[in-house]
């Protein structure tokens, strides 16, 4: 029996050459994609006061951490926009338009003026890539999720969404290195001068390589299908319209399903250092460490967590990642103690337990949605929740923390925990479900 571009073997476990081509350019692409968004974040204390009138680093870094989350700010308008466009147009279209913009965007700022040159013009520049940079990323999500579900074999689909994730935190684990390997090898005065920008031209031209893999594939069996209905039945309502009207549910299920994912996630892989150093006093070294092990360990444990899902359903897979943090959450901030084995214990138990999450979360937003408004259904409720929970989450257990509401941070991630247990148990199981 023969298979069609994307399309899985008999058994349902089995890409063809080209599905295997789809699903990496897929999972790689959007690796660079957030090196170049990632990069950001980790020369921001350095580029700062290139940007802003000098005298004063300190309002010049609040100032670049403002733009940052302007970035963030983007990610719905992204998501809404280039969801529909991916699902009129096509993913691979969607995909390539994406990652062409934060390409484009992160040499942008690798080669922009600065205020001493420009003046105030500079910082409008930098405003105004960040945005670029923001809206695609609010639209990779939904786009590469619905591409890489999309191209799996039926019994793989949670695998095949797993790399989604494993692209995600191996774009942010290469921008680190990046930054390591400048700050180690450059003299100080060359990192403030050249240096960062070369950073930003490095993953840019990372971004110009995935966009390069992107154009080389073919789309998804699932896009042509909805296409031909489309065209058949003379359909022309924008896919953002048709996802309000005729999926109003659907759409509530992926912002509560975001809710727990997004706010743990961030606290656990983005935050804890920072919260451990202050709260306990570990140095920040020890404590970056501990959360890169980590960082590691759930990269190498998804792809097999995403097997599980395969095999036993999203409830009980998404159900344990939220049952446990409900448990996990108190003793994790009793036990932190400013000991590197005790915060490396914690990292490594709240990392096994996102398993449950990421592993799931491209594929089980697939699965709510028919593939006419797949992309944009998947995107906009995603980026929404992300911005309202996973956004804030740093700046709320900081204020916590610093107003003598620290002993409290647990209650917060259990409460998103508890939120997320009843989203996941009341939700109808969609292992096996046809996508088209």
């Amino acid at each position: 029996m023969t298979t069609t571009a994307t399309s899985p073997a008999v058994d349902g476990t089995k890409l063809t050459k080209k599905g295997k081509k789809a699903l990496i350019a897929g999972s790689i692409g959007n690796a660079v994609e957030w090196v170049d968004w990632a990069i950001y974040t980790t020369f921001s204390s350095i580029f700062a006061h290139h940007f802003f009138p000098p005298g004063n680093d300190a309002a010049a870094l609040l100032s670049t951490l403002a733009i940052f989350a302007v970035g963030f700010v983007m990610r719905p308008v992204g998501a809404a926009v280039m969801g529909a466009y991916a699902d009129r147009h096509g993913r691979k279209k969607g995909l390539v338009l994406t990652i062409g913009l934060m390409a484009g965007a992160t040499l942008l700022i690798g080669l922009s003026p600065t205020f001493d040159q420009v003046g105030i013009i500079a910082p409008i520049i930098l405003v105004a890539a960040r945005m670029v940079q923001g809206f695609a990323a609010g639209g990779e999500f939904g786009s590469s999720s619905a591409f890489i579900v999309e191209s799996a074999a039926p019994k793989r689909r949670a695998f095949a969404g797993s790399w989604q994730q494993v692209s995600v935190g191996a774009g942010v684990l290469i921008a680190s290195g990046i930054g390591t390997i400048i700050t180690s090898t450059l003299p100080e005065e060359a990192v403030d001068s050249w240096g960062w920008r070369l950073a930003f031209v490095i993953a840019a031209s990372l971004g110009f390589v995935g966009l390069w893999l992107r154009r080389a594939v073919e789309d998804t069996d699932s896009f042509e299908l909805a296409k031909t209905r489309n065209a058949e039945a003379g359909e022309k309502r924008n896919a953002l319209f048709r996802m309000f009207v005729e999926h109003p549910k659907a759409v509530l299920r992926v912002f509560g399903i975001t809710i727990a994912g997004t706010l743990l996630y961030y606290m656990w892989v983005s935050y804890m250092p920072t919260y451990a150093s202050v709260a306990t006093g570990i140095p920040l070294n020890l404590a970056l460490l501990a959360n890169f092990i980590s960082m590691v360990v759930f990269l190498v444990l998804l792809p097999f967590a995403g097997i599980l899902s395969d095999k036993i359903g999203r409830k009980p897979t998404m159900a344990a990642f939220a049952g446990g943090f409900l448990i996990f959450s108190w003793p994790a901030f009793q036990l932190l103690n400013g000991d590197f084995w005790m915060l490396l214990a914690i990292e490594l138990v709240g990392i096994v337990l996102l398993l449950g999450y990421s592993a799931n979360c491209a594929v089980i937003m697939a699965e709510q949605f028919p593939p006419e408004v797949r992309a944009t259904g998947i995107g906009l409720p995603y980026a929404l929740a992300v911005a309202v929970f996973g956004g804030t989450a740093p700046y709320i257990t900081t204020w916590m923390n610093t107003n003598g509401y620290g002993g409290w941070v647990w209650l917060y991630c259990a409460v998103a925990a508890a939120i997320g247990l009843v989203v996941y148990l009341t939700m109808p199981e969609t292992k096996g479900k046809k996508l088209d």
